[in-house]
């Protein structure tokens, strides 16, 4: 998938062709396809894939993706079999946060086969566009480039594979909504009325479309001073009590710690580098909180 300009050039079947600016690319169906083709699916997409769980927030900024990157290295850690997709196709921070800025996926048959670190498959944007391109992409481009990456990369057999989803409540949460058979999305805030007011929106948009709320994570939630004292910079359980309004499972509370800046910037996730921190504790804790709603979820 190359950078373009115009969604003229998309077909039905989620895939570009030919055109000035950017280059074909596969059908999971198998074929290259001229203007005029149709495409006939025979199975479906990530029939190898346990549990597809999303990882949303209705604001930018509230630590989604740290919560998603670590989620899944936690789950990898648990010996599960995990894999990571990168849905912000304006914003990626996949790369950056497991230090793989220059790597490049390697080509199998048709498809692509995922990077991998952590022991968590991965796939970006980021691996296939230059660092400083900008994507112009309208709707039907982003729909088509996450059609993609669900069915044109060798997944093969996953215990999980997480959706890191942009901000709001746009093309491509609809489209893999609309897509794919989501077993929950996972709703990550922090504590402030801002935050809260956004994460609403989200919330109903994916009730509408009958996606299972595993439940809420709210990040940052308090910073913890030298003296052990907590201090409630955004507002105290502003999330919690959320929750609870929504009747929606609170699925715990993760502290602000220098430590998971550090290593978003580094490529080194602080799950790894702090083990043992309160951030990290509070990161385990939720991934717990996920297995089980999951668990209850296809039980149900």
């Amino acid at each position: 998938m190359s950078p373009v300009h115009d969604e003229s050039a998309h077909s039905s079947c989620g895939h570009h062709h030919g055109g000035n600016g950017h280059t074909s690319a596969h059908s999971s169906c198998g074929h290259q396809h001229g203007n005029e083709h149709t495409c006939s699916h025979h199975e479906p997409p990530l029939k190898e894939v346990k549990n597809i769980i999303a990882v949303a927030s209705g604001k930018g900024g509230v630590g989604k993706s740290t919560v998603a990157v670590n989620l899944a290295i936690n789950l990898a850690q648990s010996g599960a079999k995990v894999g990571l997709i990168d849905a912000d196709l304006y914003g990626p921070s996949i790369p950056t946060m497991f230090g793989l800025l220059n790597e490049k996926p390697e080509v199998v048959g048709k498809n692509l086969a995922p990077l991998e670190k952590y022991g968590v498959k991965l796939m970006s944007i980021g691996f296939l566009v230059e660092v400083d391109t900008a994507l112009v992409w309208r709707g039907p481009m982003l729909s088509s480039a996450i059609k993609q990456f669900i069915t044109e990369v060798e997944w093969q057999e996953l215990d999980y594979l997480i959706f890191d989803l942009p901000p709001g409540t746009g093309d491509i949460q609809l489209t893999i909504a609309q897509t794919i058979p989501l077993t929950g999305v996972v709703m990550v805030t922090t504590p402030q009325d801002v935050a809260i007011a956004d994460v609403t929106k989200a919330l109903s948009m994916f009730r509408k479309v009958d996606v299972p709320i595993l439940g809420l994570v709210e990040n940052m939630s308090h910073y913890e001073l030298p003296d052990g004292t907590k201090d409630y910079i955004f507002g105290s359980h502003g999330g919690e009590k959320f929750a609870k309004i929504q009747g929606i499972p609170f699925l715990g509370s993760i502290p602000i710690d220098r430590a998971v800046r550090e290593g978003g910037d580094s490529g080194a996730p602080c799950i790894l580098t702090h083990p043992d921190s309160a951030t990290s504790k509070a990161i385990k804790q939720v991934a717990t909180e996920v297995g089980r709603r999951i668990s209850i979820t296809n039980a149900g």
